[in-house]
């Protein structure tokens, strides 16, 4: 189905940011890092910080969008996308670099919530799921041309370079940003004060049993995604198994999640946004314990592939059932609410994968998560199947 212009600018834009920001943060950053003399968990810190800043003002940047509208707050994560890599030229020790990639932070801090907000107020009622599932496929393309280009970058060029060609790509930004209309014309009527409106948008979403169940679960997923990002290399190693099939399982994993998501989104459009999100949950709970109890072989792609497609089914019906859930007044707030519970488990997945392995072993950690998606699962189909919120699916 033919998208309007809004939609591809908004597309080519994230596509741009997204590349951008990539690059700075995989491979460049840690080597920028251990340049300046970070290592061990300082340098960790460093690398993770910026995911920080969006687990705690996502919400914000949403609910303001949705009281100021979506263009201006594009406009604002463009300058922050933009002129932050610039800065890197001064950096001189790592709290330097810290404090300045908390500050970067922001820029994706901004673009989460309220783009997809921008998508939602764009789309259909029955396309949203299909309609975020296209739009997240040009940001799946920006994590994987980022990395990338950083590191062919790398082959000739110093760090801090590196860095600058990163903020004269960014600036391109604004080329597709001020191209997009607002979507949420200003209302006529004398608004509320900033902070009675804060906590309104706060209640709305506390108020939405769809916010937080459905966030909730991404929020576990992500944890048992990132435990696999951080722990299958080394326990490949440990168990003998070849490091090219991991290398292989990821990028699988990534394709099949990032081509699969306009299918599985209006997959979810047609059959309804619950189902789909349980199909999913229950895919990546099979796909668990597969990948521990496969051997050296090209089976082990198997549970990437279901690990990829369970994404795919899970995230973009996920986000179109809060669209639905929440109020059109409210839209931004609850796509902020949904984005910290990502970032709680993108933060959260490797520290608590740790503790269950060095409590279970791999495998019975992966068996854990998996019995926790399974009860997830039956709670969302508990709490969310009553009539009142089915009908928003």
């Amino acid at each position: 189905m033919k998208r309007s212009k809004p939609f591809l600018f908004l597309m080519l834009a994230d596509f741009i940011a997204r590349s951008a920001y990539q690059m700075g943060k995989t491979p460049l950053l840690p080597i920028f890092a251990a340049a300046l003399g970070a290592s061990g968990a300082f340098l960790g810190l460093i690398v993770s910080v910026s995911t920080v800043t969006g687990l705690f003002l996502k919400p914000l940047f949403g609910i303001l969008s949705d009281r100021w509208g979506r263009r201006i707050w594009l406009l604002i994560g463009a300058g922050f996308f933009a002129f932050m890599p610039f800065l890197y030229r001064f950096i001189q020790t790592p709290e330097q670099l810290l404090v300045i990639r908390l500050v970067h932070g922001l820029a994706t801090a901004i673009y989460g919530p309220v783009t997809l907000a921008f998508i939602a107020d764009l789309a259909r009622n029955d396309q949203i799921a299909e309609d975020i599932g296209w739009f997240e496929l040009a940001r799946s393309g920006g994590y994987i041309v980022g990395p990338a280009l950083a590191g062919w970058l790398l082959l000739s060029q110093d760090p801090v370079t590196v860095f600058t060609i990163i903020g004269l790509i960014s600036c391109m930004i604004f080329l597709p940003v001020l191209q997009l209309p607002e979507t949420r014309p200003r209302a006529k009527r004398k608004r509320r004060r900033l902070l009675p409106h804060i906590l309104s948008a706060i209640r709305a979403g506390r108020d939405t049993p769809a916010v937080w169940l459905t966030g909730g679960l991404e929020s576990v997923t992500f944890i048992a995604l990132y435990t696999l990002k951080a722990f299958l290399p080394i326990y490949a190693r440990e168990a003998g198994l070849s490091i090219v099939l991991v290398g292989i399982y990821f990028s699988l994993s990534e394709a099949a999640h990032a081509l699969g998501k306009p299918f599985c989104g209006r997959l979810g459009d047609r059959v309804g946004y619950l189902p789909t999100i349980s199909l999913g949950m229950l895919l990546l709970a099979v796909a668990l314990p597969l990948v521990s109890a496969l051997d050296d072989s090209p089976l082990i792609l198997l549970p990437a592939l279901m690990t990829g497609l369970a994404q795919a089914l899970i995230f973009p019906a996920a986000k179109a059932l809060v669209s639905q859930g929440i109020g059109p007044e409210h839209l931004g707030a609850g796509m902020g609410l949904i984005g910290m519970l990502q970032n709680f488990g993108k933060v959260g997945g490797p520290v608590l994968g740790g503790f269950a392995i060095a409590a279970l072993g791999y495998g019975g950690a992966l068996l854990g998560l998996s019995a926790l998606l399974l009860i997830g699962t039956a709670v969302i189909w508990a709490l969310l199947a009553p009539r009142k919120l089915m009908q928003t699916s």
